[in-house]
């Protein structure tokens, strides 16, 4: 049916995302998929049982808005435990539908026309859009194109009297980078007597490698005082279709945030906050994520080292990027193209995560899938 209306798009540039452009190119190819971060294997059996049974005991209807009593009172034991800070679950624990929910929330609830959001390309693609749906002005910072970090000289010169934001994100995706003590002190003196939020998004918080340390917001008083923490069950879980997260914030933020919150969704699907609550009294169930992963990560690399990429350093996440310049000099978007057409194995373009289209040579991989699908895709990565 065509319409009689002429819509008036609020964002005209944006098309559909490149995960689903992928997905599909991987589907009508028969292609491995090695470029979205959700797991191709099963979670825990108790986990699923645990939501089979919170169902049969009749937890059917709305949860309350800010998520179940025992969910909110089971995390907030869970940050005092590992970052040493106490949470309110009443006030400052919200339970939201997907950390994707979670960010739209606190961008609407917090940034105003006219406000500027800093934040750190390559990244997540929803950030920006967000920012200007809500008439504010993205700033994104470009990361150092030989190690990915951050130039905090560079978020220096870009502050501003209208910047109200600035999004982080730790572990790193795309990148697999995590912040050092180093960034956290610099965020701090940069931010500090100021009025600017720190959204930080930390979905991978417990997918460190290497005995590395996660910085959370929630670890830095000073930080956790203006910081708004969104995380995922999903990513901790193996359970990216249930779409569940959570939100930490001091009361004051956290009260607006739930005024969006409410509106979008009212509450997250309730019998999986059941199930997470007995996932979360074993602690178990996400410490041992990061040997998980990293096991999967080193099991990539090692089936690639015999490749003709150049692996770059994988720190967190479930990603790892691989440069192809040395044996190709095809745009990134042309290069992921024929890897799906003739390898037979879907990436991602790292270019898709740059608002300006920067093409660096690179693809991004992602490991959280099983082992024999990674020693596959590595074997078909190899005949290029």
């Amino acid at each position: 049916m065509q319409s009689a209306l002429q819509a008036r798009s609020k964002l005209p540039d944006v098309g559909t995302t490149i995960f689903t452009v992928i997905g599909q190119l991987a589907a009508e190819h028969n292609a491995l998929n090695l470029s979205q971060g959700a797991p191709n294997f099963a979670p825990d059996e108790a986990l699923v049982d645990g939501v089979t049974k919170a169902m049969r005991a009749g937890h059917n209807q709305y949860a309350p808005m800010a998520g179940i009593g025992a969910l909110r009172a089971a995390l907030a034991a869970k940050v005092e435990t590992l970052y040493g800070v106490h949470y309110d679950p009443s006030t400052e624990v919200t339970v939201i539908a997907s950390a994707s929910e979670g960010l739209y929330s606190t961008i609407s609830a917090l940034v105003h026309p006219g406000d500027e959001v800093i934040y750190f390309e390559p990244s997540f693609d929803s950030y920006a859009p967000i920012v200007r749906l809500q008439g504010a002005t993205p700033i994104p910072i470009k990361l150092s194109l030989t190690d990915f970090r951050v130039n905090w000289d560079e978020v220096s010169a870009a502050i501003t009297p209208k910047t109200r934001m600035i999004i982080v994100n730790t572990p790193h995706n795309p990148t697999a980078t995590i912040f050092s003590d180093a960034d956290i002190e610099r965020l701090k003196a940069l931010t500090r007597n100021t009025d600017i939020v720190i959204l930080s998004d930390e979905v991978y918080e417990h997918v460190v490698f290497d005995g590395a340390k996660h910085h959370s917001m929630a670890c830095h008083r000073e930080l956790a005082e203006r910081s708004v923490i969104v995380s995922s069950f999903g990513k901790s879980y193996h359970v990216t279709g249930w779409r569940v997260g959570y939100c930490l914030a001091p009361a004051e933020l956290m009260d607006e945030i739930r005024k969006v919150h409410q509106f979008m969704v009212f509450s997250a699907d309730t019998p999986m906050q059941y199930a997470f609550v007995e996932a979360l009294s074993n602690p178990q169930s996400y410490l041992g994520l990061s040997a998980f992963y990293q096991h999967k990560r080193d099991l990539l690399a090692r089936e690639l080292s015999e490749s003709r990429f150049e692996l770059l350093p994988s720190e967190g996440s479930f990603f790892m990027l691989a440069r192809f310049r040395g044996f190709s000099e095809e745009s990134d978007s042309d290069f992921v193209l024929r890897l799906i057409r003739d390898a037979k194995v879907a990436t991602i373009p790292l270019s898709a995560f740059y608002t300006d289209g920067t093409d660096s040579g690179l693809i991004r991989l992602s490991f959280s899938k099983d082992d024999e699908t990674l020693i596959e895709g590595a074997r078909r990565l190899r005949s290029i």
